[in-house]
């Protein structure tokens, strides 16, 4: 029996489509019919306005988030925008430096170099904006993120490190060196390892190797480029460290300071401090334990705990113990630096090309020498600089003769340039530092200075160095006796080389030889001010040095060099003030220990010197003009020529009034009647042209200018009139007041000669010869005048009739001047009319009949009617004056015969009120002298 199969529905069965009919939908089909909005979130939208933004719109704070981003990508372009937002934004510097500074040290050590550079970019753009006292604060920060940079195990991460500590430097030096010790440390690390220890005595040993250079294959440049790049950090950190040491005085040659300058040592100077300016100021203030006493039992107050910081370097290098610590680390892998360099610039053994360098050696061997220098000046005094000095001596001498001086002087060596395909790999590992390109001579200079400066402290040994010292001095004297150019560097470096050869060998003929190579470049023309005064500071500290050093003393060159020095300052003049004051001052030093040859040729050109139009007394700066008048203290002589020009230097105002007197007082001190003297010294003029100079300078004006004013056809000077007997010319206010000043300083000098009879005598003869036939007479000179005579005159020598007759004229005519003054310019000529009216009131109280006289003169007939006024107040001003109403009532018939014309030529209705005061005076003064009248018979008869 056949049973009939069912048919079994399949998983998957095909749909059979049919032509016409809708196609059916997929299970999974998506139902479309649906309708969308926006949503709009209106805060989350809304712009950042808290504060500026790129043109990506990011603000500062999302930059700095972005800067802890894990994509190096985006770490970057923050680093940009923030100097995008910086540079559009300043205040920002301002307002988020902390932020900035900690957020951008802290990428140094990112891994991606992009990131690192682009970090430097920004730090170089705050150091550009922001000055050093403002980053102050975050200076630990900057260092602590710089160290990990340097220390890093990243390579790539240690050469970027060099960028950062360039923009460092070149910004913030000082505040770089105010912390050494970590940075130090770390320049070791550069190139070099640590060794082990091998037992405390090993650590113990000075000579002992802890450190070794190192070398990593996987650097993009050559270990020898490498160090070279590190050495040449290593010399600007060392150079900032040493700049930021206080200079200390000392016998060794040092340019920077001044010529003549003082350490103050041993003198105490207090200290004004301003915390608040202090606190951004790069000047420290050390503060000491227990202010410098000693302490109390009970006192455990402590500055700073000692901490032991490891044999590399100490936490400061304000100890010599722990600069030498330091050089004996250093310097043995410095010579390494220098012997790797030179086997591998040399490798065959040809002595006669030996001291060919190729520029990267001569580079390397540069910074070697120029960090070996600045480790002696790393020393906190000058005492334990010669310590060190002494101890580099002891244990490197042999070490550097054998690897410096052997070849010395070197040259460059010629490379010839091959055409070749450039391979870039091999071109990067061969590449010389950037703007290390050593001269030869810039490299015999330094390496000069490193090995003299070994022979400052030798003792019985010194005729041992001869072998190794004599090519320094040959170089030394053919460098600058070849009249070759050089710059400012070079040249104080040779000096100082000078200065160590000439204290330290103590011989003539040694001395002679440097200086006169010196004396040749010194002659050069066109040297610019700096050097020159570099030179002539060399010559002058020298100079102070031979006490002691009797090779110095003798040396003709320097002779020479002295004596030339008075004829280069009346030649260079004012040109070159700076200049010109530093040649005062070394012609001052000499002068004050009686160099005779300065001596002899500061005499003979005394005359250009003080010339009172175009001598440099006059034309250079009040300080120089001083220096100039203390010269004339060390004078051996003063010529009669001499003396006129210094005269006419007092009074023609070229020089102050103070300045003057001070001028006035030294000849007055070098003259036989001052009574003043040292030892046997003679006196430099003679009495004759010291009384001349005297009366040429009390007149105020030279025989040639009276004679002029005699001719001269000016408005300003009033003609003479029954007034005013004389013709008077007005000095200007400021020419008045000095002559005054320079009349009361030579009066004080006749005063103090001995005998005032004899000097009243001299000027009454000076009046009577030079004076008394003037039509013109300058206000200053009449007045000066009356003011001499007054202050020298004894009762027992009487004026002659002729100087009584002109003393008369002019104090008539200077009353009359009065009066026109008070009317026309009260206010400006208020001390000019004192000085007037103090004159003329002294000499009518002192000068017998000189009163009766100037009575005499007052012809009321010839005067006009707007004189007559003039008169009365005149005569109401000495009426008023109590000091000569005795001379007024021994004169009282002339004086009321005076007063009776006046009376009667005053003509009108009313008395005018001149008259009426007048009038009134007179009642007083005769009533008041009535009672005293007839005792007075002698005064009377000389008065």
């Amino acid at each position: 029996m056949k049973f009939k199969k069912k048919k079994r529905q399949d998983d998957f069965q095909k749909v059979k489509l049919k032509v016409g009919k809708t196609k059916p939908k997929a299970d999974n089909a998506t139902n479309t019919n649906f309708r969308s909005k926006g949503i709009h979130l209106t805060e989350q939208l809304k712009r950042d306005t808290s504060g500026p933004t790129t043109h990506r719109q990011l603000g500062l704070n999302d930059l700095m988030s972005q800067l802890h981003h894990y994509s190096a990508n985006i770490k970057h372009s923050a680093l940009l925008g923030l100097k995008e937002l910086l540079s559009l934004n300043p205040s920002l510097l301002e307002q988020q430096l902390s932020r900035l500074v900690s957020e951008v040290a802290a990428v140094f050590t990112d891994k991606d170099g992009n990131v690192r550079l682009a970090a430097t970019r920004v730090l170089r753009f705050i150091a550009q904006s922001v000055p050093a006292e403002r980053v102050a604060p975050f200076s630990p920060v900057l260092s602590a993120h710089l160290s990990c940079a340097m220390t890093h195990i990243e390579i790539s991460i240690q050469e970027d490190a060099m960028k950062i500590l360039d923009v460092l430097l070149e910004h913030y030096p000082a505040l770089l060196a105010a912390r050494p010790a970590v940075l130090l440390t770390n320049f070791l690390e550069l190139i070099s390892h640590r060794q082990g220890s091998g037992g405390s005595k090993k650590a113990q040993d000075p000579k002992a190797r802890n450190w070794t250079l190192s070398v990593n294959p996987n650097r993009t440049v050559t270990s020898q480029q490498w160090r070279l790049t590190v050495l040449l950090r290593l010399g600007r950190f060392l150079q900032a460290v040493v700049e930021e040491r206080p200079v200390e005085e000392s016998d060794i040659f040092s340019p920077t300071e001044g010529v003549f300058g003082s350490s103050g040592e041993g003198r105490l100077m207090p200290l004004n401090l301003n915390w608040e300016e202090l606190t951004y100021s790069k000047v420290g203030v050390k503060v000491y334990e227990h202010s410098g006493s000693k302490p109390t039992p009970r006192s455990t107050f402590r500055l700073r705990p000692e901490v032991d910081t490891g044999p590399a370097v100490g936490e400061d290098l304000d100890s010599a113990e722990a600069v030498q610590s330091f050089a004996a680390t250093l310097v043995p892998l410095l010579l390494e630096v220098w012997v790797e360099a030179s086997t591998s610039d040399s490798p065959w053994n040809n002595s006669e090309g030996a001291h060919m360098l190729s520029p990267d050696a001569m580079s390397v061997m540069f910074q070697v020498l120029s960090i070996l220098q600045l480790l002696r000046k790393l020393a906190p005094q000058q005492e334990h600089q010669d310590a060190l000095d002494a101890w580099f001596y002891k244990e490197y001498l042999g070490d550097f003769k054998q690897h410096f001086m052997k070849n010395f002087p070197y040259d460059a060596r010629d490379t010839p340039r091959h055409r070749k395909k450039v391979d870039l790999k091999r071109s990067k590992q061969t590449a010389v530092v950037p703007g290390l390109t050593v001269e030869p001579l810039a490299l015999n200079i330094t390496l000069c200075q490193v090995m003299v400066s070994l022979s400052q402290r030798q003792g019985l040994g010194r005729e041992t160095d001869g072998d190794w010292l004599t090519p320094l001095r040959t170089f030394v004297r053919d460098t600058l006796g070849s009249g070759a150019k050089l710059s400012y560097r070079q040249l104080h470096m040779l000096l100082g080389t000078v200065w160590k050869m000439v204290l330290t060998q103590r011989s003539k003929t040694v001395t002679d030889d440097l200086l006169a190579a010196v004396y040749i470049y010194y002659k050069q023309r066109n040297l610019t001010l700096q050097t020159r005064s570099l030179l002539l500071s060399f010559y002058s500290k020298l100079y102070l040095q031979e006490q002691g050093h009797t090779h110095i003393a003798r040396s003709k060159v320097l002779c020479r060099w002295l004596a030339s020095l008075p004829v280069q300052l009346s030649q260079l003049g004012h040109r070159n003030p700076a200049l010109s004051e530093r040649l005062i001052l070394s012609i001052q030093a000499a002068a004050s220990r009686k160099h005779k040859d300065l001596l002899k040729s500061l005499l003979t050109n005394a005359c250009k010197l003080y010339d009172p139009q175009e001598g440099v007394v006059v034309l250079l700066p009040a300080e120089s003009q001083q220096r100039m008048v203390q010269l004339l203290y060390f004078l051996p002589k003063m010529s009669q020529s001499l003396l006129a020009n210094l005269s006419c230097c007092c009074t023609t105002g070229r020089i102050s009034a103070g300045l003057a007197a001070s001028l006035i007082r030294i000849v007055h001190f070098r003259s036989s009647l001052s009574g003043w003297s040292v030892g046997s010294e003679e006196a430099a003029l003679e009495d004759v042209n010291y009384i001349s100079f005297l009366f040429s300078t009390l007149t105020g004006f030279s025989m040639e200018k009276l004679a002029a004013l005699q001719e001269a056809d000016d408005e300003s000077i009033l003609p003479p009139s029954p007034l005013s007997p004389l013709s008077l010319y007005p000095t200007p206010m400021e020419q008045f007041t000095h002559h005054w000043d320079v009349v009361e300083e030579v009066c004080h000098c006749l005063e103090t000669l001995g005998s005032k009879s004899q000097c009243f005598d001299i000027v009454q003869n000076g009046i009577c010869k030079y004076l008394i036939k003037l039509g013109v007479v300058p206000d200053s000179m009449a007045a000066g005048l009356l003011r001499a005579v007054s202050r020298l005159l004894d009762l027992s020598v009487l004026p002659i009739e002729p100087v009584l007759r002109f003393l008369s004229q002019c104090c008539l005519s200077l009353m009359a001047l009065l009066i026109s003054l008070e009317q026309e310019l009260p206010a400006e000529t208020n001390h000019k009319r004192e000085a007037i009216w103090g004159a003329c009131v002294s000499a009518l109280s002192s000068v017998p009949r000189l009163l009766r006289m100037v009575l005499q003169l007052m012809r009321v007939g010839d005067l006009s009617e707007e004189e007559l006024p003039q008169l009365g107040q005149i005569l109401s001003m000495l009426l008023q004056h109590t000091p000569i109403h005795n001379q007024l009532l021994a004169n009282a018939a002339l004086l009321q015969d005076i007063i009776q014309q006046l009376t009667r030529y005053s003509r009108g209705a009313t008395r005018e009120q001149w008259l009426t005061d007048l009038l009134y005076c007179y009642s007083v003064t005769v009533a008041h002298g009535s009672s005293a009248r007839r005792g007075n018979l002698g005064l009377r008869d000389m008065y």
